[in-house]
């Protein structure tokens, strides 16, 4: 059986995982990602019970019951590389045995469902809605550090690649379905696909004082279809999470508030209410 090395997975003098700074017993299979550190009390001041309270670096992590469900809600930080940092630390905390650094013969599996805002795509998706991530499109390249490519859809990628005619200087894009049983648990929100750029600005197609490479991004994202779906709305994280999650044999999903619209340039007057309304939707339903 092959030993982890110490460079490799990195577990703290008092056995917690380095950055999360937390162990095993500190988490639930059940596990809310937010991308705001804030947002992680916004959500357990709904629990019945709060057992857990750790804070390290931007990652918060609180643990408690909801209506009798054992749930974590835990801070991400912005962006794919963090996501990284906690999808793969959450599953070694499941399945890595850190006494003799070996991988666990038996797996348990985690429902990752991360919630947050999001600026749409669609000019008929309203802002103040929900939308539920049943695709994530990377164009983090993430995905291609790995050597497992078994949990993307080749079909949809190989047509948005033709559809986009997307420049070679970039990584290639690459998607993702949401897993079926948490898009199940979520039936009747208005479903669609995620782009997961790698930044908030030029990779969004947003241009201050340096030019864009791509400037009809929104335009090309726009009118790809595949089967009836849609590219819906532009965010930072969820390629990462549906890649790294599935991967490692996980349950992943997104769910957004729509707070702005990129295509008629319309933003929520108070996002602040309809988050709360996804988190209360959202433990409803999990």
């Amino acid at each position: 059986m092959t030993t982890i090395k110490d460079t490799e997975l990195i577990i703290t003098k008092d056995n917690k995982i380095y950055h999360l700074n937390i162990d095993k017993n500190q988490i639930a299979k059940t596990i809310i990602l937010v991308g705001d550190q804030d947002r992680v009390s916004q959500i357990s001041k709904y629990f019945d019970e709060i057992t857990e309270k750790v804070q390290h670096r931007e990652f918060v992590t609180h643990t408690g019951f909801y209506k009798g469900k054992k749930i974590t809600a835990l801070s991400t930080g912005i962006g794919c590389d963090n996501i990284d940092i906690v999808v793969n630390e959450l599953d070694a905390l499941v399945n890595i045995d850190f006494e003799n650094r070996t991988i666990n013969s038996e797996k348990t599996q985690l429902n990752l469902i991360r919630l947050g805002t999001s600026g749409s795509l669609q000019e008929n998706i309203k802002i103040d809605s929900f939308l539920m991530s049943k695709y994530a499109l990377g164009f983090d390249g993430l995905a291609h550090f790995h050597d497992n490519k078994k949990c993307i859809d080749k079909n949809i990628t190989k047509s948005f690649i033709t559809h986009s005619n997307w420049p070679s200087q970039l990584s290639e894009p690459y998607i993702i379905k949401a897993s079926e049983s948490l898009l199940k648990r979520f039936n009747g929100i208005t479903e669609g696909i995620t782009a997961t750029a790698s930044g908030f600005y030029a990779p969004q197609g947003r241009e201050i004082r340096l030019k864009l490479a791509i400037p009809n991004m929104h335009h090309t994202l726009n009118t790809f279809e595949f089967n009836g779906n849609k590219i819906a709305n532009f965010e930072m994280e969820s390629s990462a999470l549906y890649y790294l999650g599935q991967s490692l044999g996980h349950n992943t999903l997104t769910i957004c508030a729509i707070i702005g619209n990129r295509i008629n340039q319309t933003q929520s007057s108070d996002y602040k209410k309809i988050v709360e309304k996804l988190i209360v939707k959202v433990l409803d339903n999990i």
